[in-house]
């Protein structure tokens, strides 16, 4: 079966990209990076979008008639992180937000517990002078308003939807009457698809923030910064680090870089020196705009006199290509992760690949709110698969897929790659391609 399989798979090599026509270009040119004016000005649209679209159309959704978010200075709510406009960075002092549903006709009601708007995206509605009490002003507000349900940010199941200390929970609900108490339910669903949905808006820059990623990685795997016998696989990991910092970009994590070399078992990171015949692996992300990259490419060194990689590591990487295929066509809506997760590994194997899937929503965050897709060392339904799929969500397509490789003496390699995507309901798209191909360092002669 493998062997049928491994040289089907060099059939299709024969002709370029084993899968699909959706590759990236590997080497792209990088978009403009914007000055803070203008990237304030951009995520103010899309906040007040959001504002105006999502929230009325979550809350009501689920039927919640307020929703209360609470946040000290520097320990803010996931949420309230997300809300705050281009000149307002962190939560003053104690910043409580409360939106009430007024209807279809007079919308969503924004309102700040607070002396701030907010930049005007929410109405002040505490008066210190008057009413010295914040938390009395907040159940003054809800008495006023009389929701029949309240959502709080408190969840067991996930931490965006958790992001209410104990401090300030045990306060608000010490200023409410008992009436108003036993209305309360968990803003777990809210926050969910509110940090998940992506708005049409989003979605026309995505790509480019995708697109820069993939340009700082294509500098990154070439002889630009990488000179075999020289090299070291930390030496790009931290040229990584200063690039995101030169473009006034953020990591959101620190970048991995790691090496699989022909009779060594394991991977190879650290001080190790890259050499030719090495497949270079990379795992990179960075935040921009307020939402996050998540990308793994391979690389190969060529060996003196060589043009291409070894057809072995070709037919690995197409292996994974199939994987993704296999999972990216398994999302539906009515699933849930876990459901996505079984059908994609039951048709991976089917058609003879070896896949661990381990793919997570992207936005706002690199590992996003909603449903998990498999995690790498536990390819069984977990709690964290429970959420539904929903449309409108952003995706990093994280899987790998094993394979022996003959010109390595049939040495087992895992073939790991991530690339982004969104899922609109209907299908799944990469937002700026995906890796067919590998990236190739020359070594010199």
């Amino acid at each position: 079966m493998r062997a049928l399989f491994f040289f089907a798979l060099i059939l299709s090599l024969c002709g370029g990209p084993a899968v699909g026509q959706d590759y990236a270009d590997l080497k792209p040119t990088p978009p403009g990076i914007l000055g803070p004016r203008e990237r304030a000005a951009i995520n103010d649209a899309w906040l007040a979008e959001r504002l105006d679209t999502v929230v009325p159309a979550i809350m009501r959704e689920h039927g919640v008639d307020m929703w209360i978010l609470v946040a000290r200075e520097y320990l803010e709510d996931p949420v309230m992180a997300t809300m705050f406009n281009g000149t307002s960075f962190h939560a003053r002092r104690r910043t409580i937000l409360v939106f009430y549903d007024q209807g279809p006709e007079q919308g969503v009601e924004r309102l700040t517990v607070s002396r701030y708007g907010m930049g005007g995206f929410f109405e002040p509605a505490w008066t210190p002078e008057d009413q010295p009490d914040q938390w009395a002003r907040l159940a003054e507000i809800v008495a006023e308003r009389d929701p029949r349900t309240i959502a709080l940010n408190t969840s067991s199941e996930s931490a965006f939807g958790d992001g209410m200390t104990y401090s300030q929970y045990t306060e608000l609900l010490g200023s409410l009457s008992g009436k108003y108490r036993r209305r309360i339910v968990s803003g777990h669903d809210l926050s969910t698809q509110w940090l998940e949905t992506r708005i049409p808006a989003e979605m026309e820059r995505y790509p480019e923030i995708i697109r820069l990623a993939h340009a700082i990685i294509g500098e990154a795997l070439s002889n630009k910064v990488i000179t075999p016998g020289v090299t070291t696989a930390d030496d790009v990991a931290w040229w990584y680090r200063q690039r995101i910092l030169d473009l006034d970009v953020v990591p959101w994590f620190h970048p991995s870089v790691s090496i699989f070399r022909q009779g060594t078992a394991d991977e190879l990171r650290g001080d190790t020196v890259i050499e030719p015949g090495d497949m270079v692996w990379t795992d990179f992300g960075i935040t921009y705009l307020d939402l996050n990259t998540d990308t793994q490419q391979l690389a190969y060194v060529l060996r003196p006199g060589e043009q291409d990689a070894p057809a072995g590591l070709k037919a690995g990487l197409a292996s994974a290509n199939a994987v993704q295929d296999a999972l990216t066509e398994s999302f539906a809506l009515g699933l849930n992760g876990n459901d996505v997760l079984q059908k994609a590994r039951a048709r991976a194997i089917a058609e003879g690949h070896e896949p661990s899937i381990y793919t997570h929503p992207i936005g706002f965050h690199g590992h996003g709110a909603g449903p998990a897709i498999g995690f790498w060392d536990n390819q069984n339904p977990t709690y964290h698969g429970n959420d539904p799929i929903r449309a409108n969500t952003a995706w990093s397509i994280e899987l790998s897929a094993t394979l022996a490789v003959p010109e390595w003496g049939g040495q087992e390699v895992q073939f790991r790659t991530e690339e982004d995507a969104f899922f609109d309901g209907s299908e799944v798209r990469y937002l700026d391609g995906r890796q067919t191909r590998f990236h190739l360092i020359e070594s010199g002669n």
